[in-house]
């Protein structure tokens, strides 16, 4: 009995040990993943201002009850991060703490501005919850139309001058962070970006290419540009045929003339 107990127990030691070193196995390989898959930017459509064009002004009033003028020049020379929200929509409770560290780690280049439209009766409960009393939050149908706001959150990037540096929609932090980065990279987005990028890599390994193929010696045709050396002497003149072309003149005896 005692025996089957042990047995049974380094059985499932080693049945830890395996299922142990599969897991290892398995994080490792979705580490690899993920460094290998290209990061993910907002996801853009055709609606709304485009990247490089004006953003459209609209005049606002924020919960507080402050006139702003969006999409209007900024004197400060900071950024716009315009954040469309809606109270009962899940993933905008979530990007929001990620608006803030953003704005956070930008310092005073970067302005949060967080949007939605309804009776302010229906947001007060939302602006409670999420600490919104002191942000930029505005009401305003007038804007999520003038954005032609598809789906939420969407985001929109205003620079100092008023025009729209990259937008789209935003699910997550790694969206957030892409229309900071499509603005530092001057691109529409980073799917533009990472498309630009593959494009040159592709150029540049067929200029390689091509260069190489250029200045490698092609050793079949340096050897027959080379004369051989049976050719040469073949067409020297040979001494013993030089001596039997003459013709030789007979000579006569002496007194044969006579």
């Amino acid at each position: 009995m005692s025996d089957a107990l042990l047995v049974s127990h380094v059985l499932l030691w080693v049945l830890v040990v395996v299922l142990a070193v599969v897991v290892a196995a398995l994080a490792r390989q979705i580490g690899v993943l993920h460094e290998r898959v290209s990061p993910a930017g907002a996801l853009v459509g055709r609606e709304g201002p485009r990247p490089g064009e004006a953003a459209p002004v609209v005049e606002v009033e924020d919960w507080s009850g402050s006139r702003l003028r969006l999409g209007a020049p900024e004197p400060e020379g900071a950024s716009t991060l315009l954040l469309f929200v809606s109270p009962g929509c899940p993933v905008c409770k979530l990007v929001l703490p990620v608006a803030r560290s953003l704005r956070t780690a930008e310092g005073g280049r970067l302005r949060l501005v967080v949007a939605s439209d309804g009776p302010r009766a229906e947001h007060a409960a939302f602006v409670r919850e999420q600490h919104l009393e002191r942000e930029s939050y505005v009401l305003s149908a007038a804007l999520g139309l003038a954005w032609q706001v598809p789906r939420l959150p969407y985001a929109a990037l205003i620079d100092a001058q008023g025009i729209v540096r990259a937008r789209g929609l935003v699910n997550t932090r790694e969206h957030l962070e892409s229309l900071l980065e499509a603005r530092d990279q001057g691109v529409a987005s980073i799917q533009e970006f990472l498309a630009r990028e593959a494009r040159a890599s592709e150029a540049h390994a067929s200029e390689a290419h091509a260069s190489e193929a250029r200045s490698e010696p092609q050793a079949s045709g340096v050897h027959s540009d080379r004369p051989q050396a049976s050719s040469v002497h073949s067409d020297r003149p040979q001494a013993s045929g030089g001596h039997s072309g003459r013709k030789r003149e007979p000579r006569q005896a002496d007194g044969g003339g006579r």
